[in-house]
């Protein structure tokens, strides 16, 4: 064929990340839901982007859907300098896994640390603080998983993250808020658990400016 457009997509050599496939993937079900692809049509299309190893083979599963002037690309999308907040994928999912203590006492995480993709969090007469604010993401989406008995969990989110609450409150209260306006490039936070005789909240957060410096924690 002649005229054949260049490629939009100037790093389409690049291995492709879970977290380019599943943007990939939210395009796709959007395109469902407003009746643009068929049933058949879609679930060829998600079979091609979980194959998909590259950049380059992604981007024509979704080019027939964006918007015009404005073509799907994901290494666009997902560049660190674009991200409201910094993600980045662990070398293995399967140890991206927290657990969090506090026993008639008290205990925080903040600063530079990394939000792993699962967190456990119990406090039995005590409380515990997760200040999210300046951390890393180990995935677009992250599950806390907040058991608060006699005690209280608080999380605090950037301003650009989504809160997700599906958590219960017995004799207690459990409720999730991230910022006002979410980014759609931003990690969504998932809040599940429970609350007895206790509380579990989340709020949003300005980053805080580092002093002499920041450290990555883990």
């Amino acid at each position: 064929m002649d005229n054949l457009p260049e490629p939009s997509n100037p790093h389409a050599h690049l291995r492709a990340s879970d977290t380019d496939r599943d943007q990939v993937v939210e395009v796709l079900r959007d395109a469902l839901m407003s009746g643009r692809l068929t049933q058949d049509e879609h679930a060829e299309r998600l079979e091609q982007t979980l194959a998909a190893r590259t950049l380059g083979e992604l981007e024509p599963i979704t080019q027939d859907l964006a918007v015009p002037g404005q073509p799907f690309c994901p290494a666009a999308a997902v560049t660190p300098s674009n991200r409201p907040v910094p993600i980045e994928d662990p070398a293995n999912p399967a140890d991206s896994f927290d657990t969090v203590i506090g026993i008639f006492g008290g205990g925080e995480r903040s600063g530079r640390w990394r939000v792993k993709r699962r967190t456990n969090a119990f406090c039995l007469f005590g409380g515990y603080d997760l200040d999210m604010t300046d951390a890393v993401f180990e995935g677009r989406e992250v599950t806390v998983y907040a058991f608060a008995i006699f005690g209280g969990i608080d999380i605090t989110v950037p301003e650009s993250v989504e809160v997700r609450n599906h958590g219960v409150g017995i004799f207690g209260g459990f409720g999730g808020r991230g910022g006002k306006n979410a980014d759609p490039n931003a990690p969504v936070v998932i809040l599940k658990g429970l609350a007895l005789f206790g509380g579990v909240g989340s709020k949003s957060g300005k980053p805080k400016k580092p002093k002499n410096g920041g450290h990555l924690g883990h």
